[in-house]
């Protein structure tokens, strides 16, 4: 079977399915790329103060441009162009050629995943976002959950790798060139409910207090098949975290590898129900692993601190820009001036996301960025300042660690695939 429909069928094999297709099973009824917003330095920040004093400010000059325009005063060629005060994109200069204004909606500002373990807060908004694509039909508003894993790419110059998430991924959450693919546990629909007849909890329509019904995104015809094979007591989670198992078994990735460079992931089914129940279960504790990267035990990393380190929790556990050790020693970590971690294990770099492991990703985006054309600063400090977690950043790598360990752990644990032979 097949994740979800790619134009034409290509497969032969009777036993595999895609995440998404025209014939035969899919596993997903959906699935969405990320989000792309066209002007990320604004929508996006470690802090959710600075996103919303920059869309705040970036819709004030857009909207007092849209009066000029009307007005006559200004033609839509000569609108203010300065890089500091707007961000235009092609959807943005269509919207002021139509006189159409926006306005700052304060639950915009929304959790979002831009790479791994690099959670920021983003604006998500479809007038001032470039493409959202199907993701509000995945997030349609912030007390709406949901979990589903990200894959790199078909094409994509980075290695193949899926990681479960649960907050709005970003178009690039593995930095894949052509942009990932979100497959969602659920969705949401608008339903088409008279006023009145729902309110708080889902009513007899299923119909939540935002008007919204969840759906599932594992198709009927999927269980079915998988029922028939690996008996009735199989329910759609089992497929959902089989298939986040299967897509972390080296054996799988060897022996798809042309084809993931090329298409979704095909998903064939294994011989033996013990195997399919084993695959169920790694993916569930690799997901539960990967969604909960947070609140993971910190891995007990030597913390190295110099003579003379500030006394003040905020100051000493500052970030501008972390590195690996003397000569790229990978075992240490230079946080900051003062503090070095050490004994990192060998494993940590072994859990590859895309072409970085889960510390790599960390040095990459937990440095103070200032963007060349608005000159907007994105500090991950101030996440921690904002949560009041001076240690966040140091603790985030220690359990990172945990999580990387862990994770090759259980690759290490998944049975040896054998494909049913249908």
């Amino acid at each position: 079977s097949m994740l979800s429909k790619p134009t034409a069928n290509t497969w032969s094999e009777s036993n595999s399915a895609s995440l998404h297709q025209t014939q035969g099973a899919s596993v997903f009824k959906t699935y969405s790329l990320g989000l792309s917003t066209s002007r990320d330095a604004w929508c996006y920040n470690y802090s959710h103060s600075a996103v919303e004093t920059n869309m705040r400010r970036m819709i004030d000059v857009y909207n007092a441009q849209v009066d000029q325009v009307q007005a006559g005063v200004v033609s839509l060629e000569d609108a203010e162009a300065d890089p500091k005060l707007i961000n235009w994109s092609r959807g943005l200069r269509k919207d002021l050629s139509l006189h159409k204004k926006h306005n700052f909606r304060a639950s915009g500002v929304r959790l979002a995943m831009y790479r791994p373990f690099s959670k920021q807060y983003v604006y998500f908004d479809r007038g001032l976002n470039e493409m959202v694509l199907l993701m509000p039909s995945m997030f349609p508003a912030p007390e709406h959950t949901n979990v589903g894993f990200y894959v790199v790419g078909a094409g994509s110059a980075v290695p193949f790798s899926a990681i479960m998430l649960e907050d709005l991924p970003n178009l690039h959450v593995t930095g894949a060139g052509s942009g990932g693919q979100f497959f969602p546990r659920w969705t949401y629909e608008k339903a088409d409910v008279p006023e009145g007849q729902f309110d708080l909890g889902a009513s007899d329509h299923g119909v939540d207090k935002y008007g919204y019904r969840k759906v599932d995104n594992i198709t009927d015809e999927i269980l079915a098949d998988y029922q028939s094979y690996y008996g009735a007591k199989v329910i759609k989670d089992d497929v959902f975290y089989y298939v986040y198992g299967l897509l972390h078994s080296p054996d799988y990735r060897s022996m798809y590898a042309a084809d993931l460079t090329k298409m979704l992931p095909r998903i064939p089914k294994v011989a033996s129900t013990e195997d399919f129940h084993v695959f169920v279960a790694m993916g569930q504790q690799l997901a539960s692993l990967h969604l909960g990267y947070e609140a993971a035990d910190p891995y007990p990393l030597t913390e190295v601190i110099k003579d003379g380190a500030p006394a003040d929790a905020v100051e000493l556990y500052r970030v501008t820009k972390m590195k690996y050790g003397p000569e790229k020693d990978k075992s240490k970590l230079v946080y900051n001036p003062w503090i070095t971690l050490e004994r990192i294990p060998a494993e940590t770099h072994e859990y590859m996301l895309g072409s970085r492991s889960g510390i790599d990703w960390l040095i990459d985006r937990y440095q103070i960025k200032v963007d060349k054309k608005s000159g907007i600063i994105n500090d991950p400090n101030d996440w921690a300042a904002e949560h009041a977690e001076p240690r966040y950043i140091l603790d985030l790598i220690k359990r990172v660690t945990t999580v990387s360990v862990r994770t090759v752990e259980l690759i290490s644990q998944l049975p040896k695939l054998e494909i049913a032979k249908l």
